[in-house]
């Protein structure tokens, strides 16, 4: 007697490591127990995905949910719904909360909150700060933890290293993929001027490319010096590509959907603040020069960045206004049109959004359509045209830069271990998010 199967998905065009091909999915406590033709074998549920093409379920390295502190823009709950909406099926979440996540007690204290409130997968960075490096190499270990996260340039509390001598003791402290925020702050402090006058359009101006360039100089330096790995998050200019192409064995490299999609100085006339973001939104040489990396390979991420704040902080009046703006439920909408444009191929969209995370950060059994990987999935229309609407959105912040905006190609359910989590732009059941496990600390999580 054949095996009976949790879950068959049937008729989806299948995103496999041998390529796409029509293929039934089984699914059986979770994992992906069978791929082929499955008409026959026994299961207690069938999903029809025909018409759909299905990826494995996308990762985003990169968002800032603001619980704890700041639940009043976004919490966990909120911001976990608004990934599963978007076909995102996992996160790795940022540690400029209130408190910063410099602690095991901070990582705990996440992890207790996330228990039941998150509707995808979901794991947290430390921050490092000079109070902590001493106990980096412990931190980074802990369950539910992807990593550390530095920041090179302004952020929360004391999560600023701008010194080489406390940058290069917190590259020394651990083994694992560190991700950096590279702006240079001495530089950012010294031309501090320049955003007082001309409203948000000066946000590049003031931190401009050789802002970028010179923190990313000396990070890639450090870094090969100590032999560290790194991560640099959301490159925004032609200047820094040369430098991160020459250090491959050390760097990989994210950019964001917004630095890809919006340009200067048009985002700045028709966004204004809503547009202001770390690194900032750059012109078109610069953004012409992403795209071309990603088509090369240089890019090995994209991340969202998300990082959401109320209306009425981004209507204070420049640069009194935070920078950041929500992005993971658009990440993937945005993506899947720019393939329809014929930017990136199918191919590299999977890189980008699943693949290359795997490999980035060593998430365990996740990033392919494989027999024994988790059954993670994210179901797409590629010829569905939608519009970007605000009632479709679930951020706690109420608002998208990219509201109005029509794409071609859009996620119409989330499978997550093996359950639809979301169908239909409609979330279903309970919140069923887990802390992800990670190669390089598997024992650690036993």
């Amino acid at each position: 007697m054949s095996q009976s199967y949790d879950l068959i998905v049937k008729g989806g065009m299948v995103y496999t490591p041998g390529g796409v091909q029509q293929l039934d999915i089984a699914i059986f406590g979770g994992k992906i127990a069978a791929l082929g033709q499955l008409a026959s074998a026994p299961a207690a549920e069938r999903i029809d995905a025909k018409g759909l093409t299905i990826l494995p379920g996308v990762i985003d390295t990169q968002v800032h949910f603001r619980e704890p502190g700041m639940e009043y823009k976004e919490d966990l709950e909120s911001g976990t719904k608004a990934a599963i909406l978007g076909g995102v099926t996992a996160v790795c979440e940022m540690p400029n909360t209130s408190p910063t996540t410099t602690s095991a007690a901070a990582i705990r204290d996440k992890l207790r909150r996330a228990e039941g409130r998150t509707w995808c997968d979901h794991a947290f960075f430390v921050g490092a700060a000079a109070e902590n490096v001493d106990r980096l190499a412990e931190l980074e270990r802990l369950p539910g933890v992807v990593g550390v996260k530095l920041f090179m340039g302004s952020s929360t509390g004391s999560l600023l290293v701008e010194d080489n001598a406390t940058l290069e003791a917190v590259l020394r402290a651990g083994n694992r993929r560190m991700a950096i925020h590279s702006e240079d702050e001495p530089r950012l402090r010294a031309r501090v001027a320049l955003a007082s006058h001309g409203g948000p359009a000066q946000h590049p101006v003031w931190r401009d490319a050789e802002t970028a360039r010179l923190a990313t100089e000396r990070l890639l330096r450090l870094a090969r010096k100590v032999g560290r790995r790194i991560h640099v998050l959301h490159i925004t200019t032609a200047d820094e590509l040369p430098l991160l192409a020459a250090h491959r064995d050390v760097a990989t490299v994210e950019v964001t959907p917004q630095h890809l999609t919006l340009e200067a100085p048009d985002c700045y006339e028709t966004l204004g603040t809503y547009a202001q973001m770390n690194p900032p939104i750059r012109d078109a040489h610069h953004r012409k020069a992403l795209w071309a990396a990603v088509a090369n390979g240089l890019v090995d991420v994209i991340g969202s960045d998300h990082a959401p704040h109320t209306k009425a902080e981004k209507a204070r009046p420049y640069p009194a206004s935070p920078s950041g703006m929500p992005g993971v439920q658009t990440l993937l909408p945005l993506l899947l049109d720019h393939m329809s444009a014929g930017r990136l191929s199918l191919q590299r969209l999977v890189d980008l959004t699943s693949a290359g995370p795997q490999r980035i950060y060593g998430l365990a059994d996740r990033g392919r359509i494989a027999q024994g990987y988790r059954a993670d999935l994210t179901l797409v229309d590629l010829e569905a045209h939608r519009r970007i609407e605000a009632s479709w959105l679930a951020s706690r912040c109420g608002w998208s830069p990219f509201e109005g905006r029509y794409v071609t190609g859009w996620p119409m359910m989330t499978i997550l271990n093996g359950k639809a989590a979301m169908r239909d732009g409609q979330v279903i059941g309970r919140p069923q998010g887990k802390p992800i496990g990670f190669v390089e600390t598997l024992a650690g999580e036993a």
